[in-house]
């Protein structure tokens, strides 16, 4: 597959050398198990669907983004999609080699705040020109950043009514940060059950967290700028720089001169989908890998997460300018000193390429499924597929990797679709939505969404 190729080659860094495989004793295999479920086509026509997440008072919607620039609204009975809201002409041009061809940038993050139903409010992570001064910046001076990260307020006059849709006047920026090169965006934004708002970031980009715009020793392993972080901001505050936001006074680094006060954890390479358990509170990630392994983690506040002095529980080193590499090594170089969490499950690049994260199920319909984190694989190098796993949920405590909590069920309608996972969507009862297309690119009509349902 062409598009694969192109991916695996270029959107998630993977270099020449061997991956990291159980016989090399870095990770263990994914196991067959876990309930098996069914996909149930919701709704298709749409171009690379990466999110979805329902709006406080309204339960029969799923929202989702689509990396193009529309935010839908998908009608949970009948499939039927309509435009929420229409970003486009504020992204940056899409294909990193020209129309058709793969990128990470584009609409990637919304969130409405809690109390939606009353305000109207709603907020989108975009990757927009460098069109203004950024708020945060790892760039040297003179040097121009590929993109910006935006983070933007927008209302709904009429929350209450279906039909009412965001009003495009009523855009606020709330904050702007430099990106050195187009991959490694992240993208998530979360409300927590603090009502405080949660952003992961990626490293920066290029590969190995090296380069114009990376900090001698990785932006992962500093947490005094932004990039490779988990962010914590109050959206409604105005105690920030610049004054478009607050920072919330318990967050680890308020006070502390060697990390930026908005940042919550840190170490990161690309926490793309980061999301909370809605009966818990527990906060997971799943921080796509370099070369060798892909990781889910449990996030506490002032955690550092390794990158890039690790790659999962493995050393990582960045070998200057030939391709990073996992090793095995105890304790890993440039750990002294240092409390790295490992994370609760990994594995190896010969299961896939990019890790995307989900949703700790936490509805009714699939009984064997509750409490279960329901997460995926971009694509599966052996077949060309996009795959869906199961982790059997953890103690809340980070760290205690168990490899063995993996399990790939039996998953009726995703084998022989040639579907490439992009992402996970959760609506208000808890229920969980598939998010594919099948050129792995921001650019077509193949998006879809379907229902995970229990495999009758």
């Amino acid at each position: 597959m062409v598009v694969v190729a192109a991916v695996v080659a270029v959107g998630v860094g993977l270099a020449a050398g061997p991956p990291a495989t159980a016989e090399q004793g870095l990770t263990k295999p994914v196991t067959e198990g876990g309930a098996p479920l069914a996909l149930e086509p919701l709704t298709t026509g749409l171009t690379a669907p990466t999110w979805g997440t329902h709006a406080p008072g309204q339960s029969d919607r799923l929202f989702v983004t689509d990396q193009d620039g529309i935010v839908w609204s998908v009608d949970l009975a009948t499939g039927n999609k309509s435009t929420f809201l229409d970003v486009s002409d504020r992204l940056v041009a899409l294909g990193i080699a020209g129309p058709g061809t793969f990128d990470e940038r584009g609409l990637l993050g919304l969130a409405f705040h809690p109390g939606y139903a009353s305000n109207g409010l709603l907020y989108t992570y975009t990757s927009e020109p460098a069109a203004g001064a950024a708020d945060f910046s790892t760039m040297p001076a003179g040097t121009d950043p590929n993109h910006q990260s935006v983070i933007a307020e927008w209302q709904v006059p009429n929350p209450s009514d279906p039909a009412s849709v965001v009003d495009p006047g009523t855009r606020r920026e709330v904050l702007r940060i430099d990106q050195p090169q187009f991959n490694h965006d992240a993208g998530t934004l979360v409300f927590g059950p603090d009502g405080m708002l949660y952003v992961s970031l990626g490293d920066g980009g290029g590969a190995d967290d090296q380069g114009v715009g990376h900090v001698p020793g990785g932006n992962g392993q500093d947490p005094s700028n932004v990039l490779g972080t988990i962010l914590r901001i109050d959206p409604q505050g105005d105690d920030s720089a610049n004054g478009q936001y607050g920072i919330p006074a318990d967050n680890p680094f308020v006070g502390d001169a060697t990390g930026a006060d908005e940042v919550f954890a840190f170490g990161f390479r690309n926490p793309y989908r980061i999301s909370f358990d809605s009966a818990t509170g527990v906060l997971f990630a799943a921080d796509v890998g370099q070369n060798d392994i892909e990781e889910v983690d449990i996030v506490v506040s002032g955690g550092n997460y390794g990158w890039p002095i690790k790659e999962g529980s493995a050393c990582f080193d960045q070998n200057g300018a030939d391709p990073g590499f996992a090793f095995d090594a105890d304790p890993c170089p440039g750990s002294e000193g240092l409390e790295l969490i490992d994370p609760v499950a990994e594995y190896g690049h010969d299961e896939g390429i990019a890790v995307v994260g989900g949703f700790v199920y936490r509805g009714s319909e699939i009984a064997p499924l509750r409490g279960r984190y329901v997460f995926g694989d971009f694509v599966n190098p052996a077949d060309g597929r996009g795959r869906l796993f199961q982790l059997a949920t953890p103690n809340a405590a980070p760290g205690g990797l168990d490899q063995s909590r993996i399990r790939e069920p039996a998953v009726e309608g995703l084998d022989g679709t040639g579907a490439l996972v992009l992402g996970f969507g959760q609506d208000h009862q808890g229920e969980l939505y598939l998010l594919t297309n099948t050129t792995g690119t921001p650019f077509g009509d193949t998006g879809a969404v379907h229902r995970i349902i229990r495999d009758r």
